[in-house]
């Protein structure tokens, strides 16, 4: 709830409090400070329009007070508490200050209000309100919950989509955690990469795990997709600083809570000279592709021609197929993308122009017509602090300025916190928390918020949630039931175990209306016949079983010998003949007269037997 007017300046002591969008108060009062936290969020209250109501009201219906109707007590002590702190609310004595703002009767008062209130957990307390009224409403206060502390240098949170409600929380040296549907840690993490990602501590520097996305149909097949830099050897000659690298991983057949590392195929590798406007975001959109979110990697035109094209989708949104059946690419590219036939752009380019994308966010909500809203936050230029957001469409350069887009039709809330980096993007809300929130735009900016004509989203005190919301803005999650999170840390991304995560809760609502809960699914094993079958090579994310080399069939059981094998023998492994009775060789070549006919008998039954169960396989495939 802190913001600034434009050329208001505080010391390093004083305490800026902004009632809920009506005055700012600045005192270097700790204790004053505290009540004034503790009142800006009373608007929050299913009362409030009792609380805040006085006979002004009627002769100035556009102005709402100051403070809310207090208790006699209370007011007394509030008086005292800051009068000398800030003048300029109190030009009375303290008997006619209380006149005005304190309430003798029986009606609600603050603070007893909290404690007044009725209890009704159940209850909606917006009745039959309508989407429409709801979006109108004055008071925008919100609570932080805080749901985990503790994390090393977070950079992002993501849900799986299988029923479970688990959430993964991605740590930037390289690890994946999960949280259970009731919100607690599982011990072992999900995916440890820590030796083949390149990350650093220092300020600026955004190397490091960068991103994860699951399949839409991970139930089923099990895939994920991971982004992250690193220099290993065969990139290591070369003008580049790092390689930026999105993998495909599979969920192990023993643990659906570990990923199988050996599972791991290279969907591309881009070469970057910059650590900073990397991007890397991995998102898929409801119609099933996979988008790749790429900054511009601070990347002059003479850095890209001394890199030798390796740069040519920097600044750019990818869309890929991942759903391919072939066996020699780990993605196709779908016809509709706007440089499909084109000779000098990339196909995988769907976009292109972007400088320092934050996260970027898919409506869940798609429109009738099928089409498909993403938003992205981004710097308006490659060496501002500026900000903007995009609507991602199909083909749309965004390489000259380009202006916030007008939400015409949806609020735009905002966290304003303070530093000099571009906007951190968050998600368009569509749980079922909040009403109030529901439509609406939720994200970060560091940058105070002034250019931003909508409204910015207010957080409860402590005192008023139960927890706050402290320190800078690192990025913004979603679980299954669409509440958005939010992931903070009150030191420096170098120091470690100091980011949080937080939930965002309407303090109007119930934290788990019953309306809002879902049965939760315990998380499955693979049962697919290619995860139970293909041992010799890997399966797509359509259930094809692509064989490792020297090996064929359905499900990759039939090995290959090159040069084949010779006088009835047969491939065993790759390159290892097994031989009749009477010849010998690696290709069993060699003939070997004189041997007893019962040997010859026995080499003629196991090639029978390994017929056998080379046709048993197939059958088990066909069924």
């Amino acid at each position: 709830c802190k913001n600034v007017e434009r050329g208001n300046t505080i010391s390093r002591n004083e305490t800026l409090v902004l009632v809920c969008g009506l005055q700012i108060f600045s005192t270097n009062n700790t204790e004053c400070g505290h009540l004034l936290e503790e009142i800006k969020c009373a608007h929050c209250s299913p009362n409030a329009q009792v609380l805040f109501h006085s006979l002004d009201m009627d002769k100035m219906p556009h102005r709402e007070p100051d403070l809310p109707r207090l208790c006699q007590d209370f007011c007394r002590e509030f008086y005292y508490t800051c009068r000398g702190h800030i003048p300029e609310l109190f030009q009375a004595d303290v008997d006619e200050f209380c006149q005005y703002y304190g309430r003798r009767d029986a009606s609600l008062c603050f603070p007893d209000f909290q404690r007044k209130q009725p209890q009704r957990q159940d209850s909606n307390y917006l009745g039959d309100e309508k989407i429409e009224d709801i979006r109108k409403h004055k008071h925008n206060c919100y609570c932080a919950q805080e749901v985990l502390s503790g994390l090393r240098q977070p950079v992002g949170v993501v849900h799986c989509g299988d029923g479970s409600q688990r959430l993964f929380v991605l740590e930037r040296e390289g690890i994946v955690r999960i949280l259970n549907h009731d919100l607690e840690l599982i011990k072992e993490p999900f995916l440890d990469i820590h030796k083949l990602v390149q990350n650093c501590l220092k300020g600026g520097d955004e190397r490091g795990l960068l991103s994860l996305a699951f399949h839409p149909n991970y139930k089923k097949n099990g895939k994920l997709y991971v982004s992250y830099t690193t220099n290993q050897e065969r990139w290591a000659i070369g003008p580049h600083d790092h390689i930026l690298r999105v993998v495909e991983y599979t969920v192990s057949r023993k643990n659906p809570n570990q990923v199988d590392t050996r599972t791991v195929r290279v969907l591309m590798e881009v070469a970057e000279l910059h650590r900073k406007h990397l991007g890397g975001q991995l998102l898929f959109s409801p119609d099933g592709l996979l988008h790749i979110i790429l900054g511009d990697g601070m990347i002059t035109l003479d850095d890209m021609e001394e890199m030798d094209g390796l740069s040519d989708f920097t600044g750019s949104v990818l869309r890929v197929d991942v759903d391919t059946d072939c066996c020699t690419s780990p993605y196709s590219i779908p016809q509709n993308n706007p440089y499909f036939n084109s000779t000098n752009q990339p196909p995988e380019i769907f976009a292109h122009g972007l400088h320092d994308p934050g996260r970027c966010a898919v409506d869940r909500l798609q429109t009738n017509n099928g089409s498909v809203l993403i938003l992205c936050t981004d710097a308006s230029g490659k060496n501002t602090s500026a900000g903007r957001i995009l609507e991602i469409t199909k083909g749309k350069d965004y390489g000259e300025l380009q202006f916030p887009r007008d939400f015409s039709e949806m609020f735009t809330f905002i966290f304003l916190s303070s530093g000099g980096a571009p906007p951190v993007g968050g998600f368009i809300y569509r749980g079922c928390q909040s009403r109030r929130l529901y439509g609406s735009y939720v994200f970060g900016d560091k940058n105070g918020g002034e250019q931003w004509q909508e409204k910015a989203l207010c957080l409860g005190s402590a005192g008023s949630c139960g927890s706050m919301l402290v320190g800078h803005i690192l990025g913004f999650g979603e679980d299954e039931l669409g509440e958005v999170y939010i992931l903070a840390s009150s030191k420096s991304m170098a120091q470690s175990h100091s980011g949080k995560l937080y939930k965002l809760v309407d303090p109007k609502r119930p934290h788990a209306p019953k309306e809002c809960q879902r049965q939760v699914e315990p998380p499955e094993l693979l049962m697919t016949a290619c995860s139970r079958h293909c041992k010799n090579g890997h399966c797509t994310p359509t259930g094809k079983c692509c064989c490792n080399p020297n090996w064929e069939g359905p499900f990759c059981r039939i090995a290959k010998c090159e040069p084949a094998c010779r006088n009835g023998g047969v491939c065993i492994e790759p390159n290892k003949c097994l031989c009749k009775s009477g010849y010998s060789g690696a290709q069993c070549e060699k003939s070997e007269r004189g041997m007893p006919n019962d040997q010859e008998k026995d080499g003629i039954l196991d090639h029978i037997i390994y017929m056998t169960s080379y046709l048993l396989d197939l059958t088990s495939y066909i069924v």
